[in-house]
């Protein structure tokens, strides 16, 4: 069995990662726009609460969740799916 032929996991490629990293830069920057630049008059706006805080915090919950789910149960890639098997197949002359 050859090194290309077992199977691998996705590593950076897998899809929650990346969700993962979009939820925590909108989740970093709604915390921090909740922390410093919420004015009362946006509170009141909210009935009271600081509604970027709050999300912010809940996002980052959540991309917390992304990346826990990530390391406890990673995503293999089945072997035979590398980019060579796939440019063997499409070659002509067969």
């Amino acid at each position: 069995m050859t090194e290309s032929s077992r199977p691998h996991k996705a590593g950076a490629f897998d899809i929650r990662l990346i969700i993962a990293l979009l939820l925590g830069v909108y989740g970093v920057v709604l915390t921090v726009m909740g922390i410093a630049f919420t004015s009362d008059a946006d509170r009141a706006k909210a009935a009271g609460v600081n509604i970027n805080l709050w999300a912010g915090i809940g996002l980052l919950v959540i991309t917390a969740l992304f990346g826990l789910w990530t390391v406890l149960r990673p995503l293999v890639v089945p072997a035979g799916t590398d980019t060579a098997d796939a440019a063997a197949a499409n070659e002509p002359g067969e």
